[in-house]
C-alpha cells in the first residue's frame, strides 16, 4: 500500500513560499468575483497579480529558497504548446503585413498575448507551489468553496428576485442562477469544472480496504454520514443544484456526460477502483438527477433540450459564417481577440440581429483569432494532460493522485464537449481554473511521495 506523505524535502522544510502559495490560493478565489474577470480592469489586474507572484518566485529561487518541481519539469512540452499562442498574439500586434498575420486590432491581440501569458504562469505555479499533500487538498477545497459560493449566490439571486452580479444589478439573465458572472453558461461552464475537482477530492477519500461484520460497517456507516466525506457530498449537491438552476443545456450535459465518460474509464483503466468508486459516480448521477432536479428544475433544462431547433438558434449560421473567416486567414488568423471586429464582415440577415462579441464555439474561435496551426499546439497540449490523467489513473497507487487524475480527465471532457456551443476558454475565470486543473493532471502523473528526513 502506497502509505509515503508527501511532504517537502528537508532543505526546503521552512516552506519559504508558503505565503506565495496563500496568496495564489487568494487570486484564484478572486478570478470569478468581478464579472468572472472579463472586464478590461479586472483581467488587467489578474495579469498584473500573476506576474508579482511569478516575480516572487524568481526571486526565491535565485536565493536557493525554493526549487523547480519535477512535475514542471516533465510538463514544459505542454508548456511550449501553451506559449505558442500568446508569443504569436504578440507577434500579430508588431507584423504590418497581412500576409504575415498581421492583427486587424493590435491593442486587442497586444491584450491578449498578456492574458495568455498569466494563464501559463498560473499553470507553472501551480507546479510549482501545489508541492505537498496538504497544499494539494487546500488548493482543491479552495477551487470547492469557490464553485459552492458561486452555487449558493446564483441560487439565492435567483430565488430571493433580489439578482444582483458582482455589486451591479443583473441586467440579463433573471430569474436564472448566474452567479458573479454576466453569463449563465459560463457559471455553469465554472461549475461542472469546480465540481470535477469536488467529485476527484471526494473519490481520494473513498474507503479502498473491505471490511466483514456488522460492527464494522456500522462504524463505517457512522463515519461517512457523520464526517468529512457527507459535508463534501453536500456540498456536490449544492454546486449540481446551483448548476441547474442556471438552465443551461451543454453544461448540464457536459457535466452529466464527462462524469459518466471518466467514471467508465477510471473502472476499465484503474486497477484499484472499487466498488465504493461505482457506487458513488451511480449516486451522483441518480440522486443529483432525479431527486436535486424535482426541486430545482431540471425539467426546464430538458425542455429547453427538447425545444432546441434550427429555427430558434442562430449558432448554426455563426458558425458556418465564422468558418468563412477561418479560411480566409487559415494558417495565421486574423488577431487574438479580433472576432468582434473580423465577424461583421462575413455574416448575413440570417444570423440575426444580435452584436456577437464571440463565437459560439471555442475550437472556430481560436482558428479564426490565431490560425490553425497555433490552436493546433493548444488542443496538443490539453491532450496531452489528458493523456497523463489516463495514465495516473492506470498507474498510480496514491489515492489522492488518482482523484486528482480523474478531476483532471472528467474537466477535459466537460470542456471539450461544453467549447463546441459556446466560448468559456473566453472568459478569464474559466481559462484560469481549467489551466490549474490542467496542472493537477500533471501533478497526479508526475509528483512522487516523500518522506521528510528526520
Amino acid at each position: 500500500m502506497d502509505v509515503a506523505i508527501m511532504l517537502e524535502p528537508a532543505k526546503h522544510s521552512k516552506e519559504y513560499d508558503r505565503w506565495l502559495f496563500f496568496f495564489f490560493i487568494a487570486l484564484l478565489i478572486w478570478i470569478p468575483l468581478p464579472l468572472a474577470s472579463n472586464k478590461l480592469w479586472a483581467s488587467s489586474l489578474l495579469c498584473m497579480v500573476s506576474f508579482s507572484l511569478t516575480a516572487w518566485w524568481l526571486t526565491l529561487f535565485s536565493l536557493n529558497r525554493v526549487e523547480i518541481s519535477e512535475s514542471l519539469k516533465k510538463s514544459l512540452p505542454i508548456i511550449l504548446l501553451l506559449s505558442f499562442a500568446p508569443l504569436w498574439a504578440f507577434a500579430q500586434s508588431l507584423l504590418s503585413s497581412e500576409y504575415l498575420g498581421a492583427s486587424i486590432d493590435r491593442s486587442s491581440s497586444l491584450h491578449d498575448a498578456a492574458l495568455g501569458v498569466s494563464f501559463i504562469l498560473i499553470f507553472c505555479l501551480t507546479l510549482l507551489l501545489a508541492s505537498s499533500k496538504s497544499r494539494l487538498k487546500v488548493l482543491a477545497y479552495s477551487l470547492i468553496f469557490s464553485g459552492l459560493f458561486q452555487a449558493v449566490y446564483g441560487s439565492m439571486m435567483s430565488l430571493t428576485g433580489i439578482e444582483y452580479s458582482f455589486f451591479v444589478p443583473k441586467e440579463a439573465y433573471t430569474n436564472l442562477a448566474t452567479g458573479t458572472f454576466i453569463n449563465r453558461n459560463h457559471l455553469a461552464g465554472y461549475l461542472v469544472l469546480t465540481l470535477s475537482v469536488g467529485i476527484g477530492i471526494m473519490i481520494s477519500s473513498l474507503n479502498t480496504s473491505s471490511v466483514s461484520g456488522w460492527r464494522a460497517h456500522s462504524r463505517r456507516l457512522l463515519a461517512t454520514l457523520l464526517g468529512p466525506k457527507a459535508r463534501l457530498r453536500v456540498m456536490l449537491i449544492i454546486m449540481v443544484a446551483g448548476l441547474v438552476m442556471t438552465h443551461s443545456r451543454m453544461g448540464n450535459t457536459a457535466f452529466f456526460a464527462s462524469l459518466a465518460i471518466t467514471g467508465v474509464l477510471a473502472l476499465i483503466l484503474g486497477k484499484h477502483s472499487t466498488r465504493s468508486t461505482i457506487m458513488l459516480i451511480s449516486s451522483l448521477i441518480v440522486i443529483d438527477i432525479f431527486v436535486m432536479g424535482t426541486f430545482f428544475g431540471v425539467d426546464k433544462v430538458a425542455d429547453r433540450l427538447q425545444n432546441t431547433s434550427e429555427a430558434s438558434e442562430t449558432r448554426d449560421e455563426v458558425n458556418t459564417y465564422t468558418l468563412d473567416a477561418i479560411q480566409d486567414n487559415l494558417w495565421v488568423g486574423s488577431g487574438a481577440g479580433t472576432y468582434y471586429t473580423n465577424f461583421p464582415q462575413y455574416r448575413e440577415y440570417d444570423a440575426g440581429r444580435g452584436f456577437y462579441d464571440h463565437a459560439h464555439n471555442d475550437y472556430f474561435e481560436f482558428a479564426s483569432d490565431y490560425g490553425v496551426i497555433v490552436t493546433g499546439c493548444l488542443i496538443a497540449a490539453v491532450l496531452l494532460v489528458f493523456i497523463s490523467a489516463l495514465r495516473a489513473l492506470k498507474s498510480r497507487k496514491n489515492t489522492l493522485m488518482r482523484g486528482l487524475a480523474f478531476s483532471a480527465a472528467m474537466a477535459v471532457i466537460a470542456l471539450a464537449i461544453h467549447s463546441t456551443v459556446d466560448f468559456n476558454l473566453q472568459i478569464p475565470a474559466n481559462a484560469a481554473t481549467f489551466m490549474v486543473i490542467l496542472a493537477l493532471g500533471q501533478i497526479s502523473l508526475y509528483q512522487k511521495n516523500r518522506k521528510v528526513k528526520s
